[in-house]
């Protein structure tokens, strides 16, 4: 009950009603892909917060998470005939197994060390999937056409699977919001500011690390499901993309590391600058370079992010906004 009377709950609840419903005005099927970008990429930043902004880990690989839901889902209905309802919640919860299994072993390691093994991590997951006949090697998985029949019809799929991208971005926005305010978000920041002394105090530091890491992939393991049932197809390439991880890095550090509402904003400002510069000759294949330019700047000049300089400018604005 002490949710429904908190304005930012409210909030979070409007923005994902404004998403859902907005491009159903006219049917504007642009803005509905727009949307639907702008939505993925809310959902990887606000998932990698739960690590970096809340623990203070760097997760360079978070992307394993967001390609392993596409092949599962894509596996279980193109070869099984699972519908996508139940391939995407599978898909979310043998992620998040995989994960927490693994973040037993690579979440004894901290600082730089953990960093790179989570680019290994992602890279050995690329390999072994490009490999693996199972689901296609290098050339993925495809679905026929006449998958989508059972939703109504490609038309009607497209619309259904956009409501539930954007349900998980929700979802998303409100499982930080949660982690945030409850005890199990205390002992992360605690983790976060000085870990072996949140030991001493009696922070269960390993099985904290291990169940935020699995907790963080399973979100990004539904949407990278439904994003490639969307596409109908998913490649290793396209799926355990680095460029994307980084990516996600810069939205969580462009936003405001460890606020609710920072990789939110940061994700959605730079979808916008990306599409812009992607739709723009001379800079399209300088992306990159000014996503790297732009990290560099905020980690010099604003280390806490556009949230942190509206905290800063606007102390009451942090009644609102989290």
């Amino acid at each position: 009950m002490k949710a429904l009377k908190s304005p930012f709950f409210w909030l979070i609840l409007a923005l994902t009603a404004l998403f859902a419903f907005y491009p159903r005005l006219g049917n504007n099927i642009t803005l509905r892909e727009t949307l639907v970008l702008s939505a993925v990429y809310i959902i990887l930043a606000s998932n990698l917060n739960l690590m970096i902004g809340y623990t203070g880990y760097v997760n360079f690989g978070s992307i394993v998470f967001f390609g392993l839901g596409g092949y599962f889902t894509l596996w279980l209905v193109g070869a099984h005939g699972w519908n996508v309802y139940a391939a995407v919640l599978f898909a979310g919860f043998i992620t998040s197994l995989l994960a927490m299994a693994l973040g037993f072993g690579i979440l004894r390691l901290r600082g730089a060390y953990f960093a790179l093994a989570t680019i290994g991590v992602n890279e050995a997951v690329k390999d072994f999937v490009s490999n693996f006949d199972t689901w296609g090697g290098s050339e993925g998985i495809f679905l026929p056409f006449t998958t989508y029949k059972a939703m109504g019809g490609a038309g009607k799929a497209l619309w259904t699977v956009y409501l539930l991208i954007i349900l998980v971005m929700g979802i998303s926005l409100l499982l930080s919001w949660y982690v945030k305010r409850s005890k199990f978000g205390l002992g992360l920041f605690a983790i976060r500011e000085d870990e072996d002394a949140a030991i001493v105090l009696g922070v269960k530091a390993p099985k904290y690390k291990a169940l935020i890491y699995s907790l963080s992939a399973f979100l990004p393991a539904v949407a990278g499901g439904l994003y490639f049932f969307k596409n109908g197809s998913v490649v290793p390439e396209e799926a355990f993309n680095l460029h994307l991880s980084i990516e996600s890095i810069v939205m969580v550090m462009l936003g405001g590391q460890g606020t609710v509402s920072g990789p939110a904003v940061g994700a959605f400002l730079y979808e916008r600058l990306r599409g812009l510069l992607l739709t723009t000759p001379s800079l399209s294949n300088f992306h990159l370079v000014i996503a790297g330019v732009l990290l560099l700047l905020i980690i010099l000049f604003a280390p806490g992010g556009l949230m942190g300089w509206l905290y800063k400018k606007w102390p009451r604005i942090r009644e609102v906004l989290e």
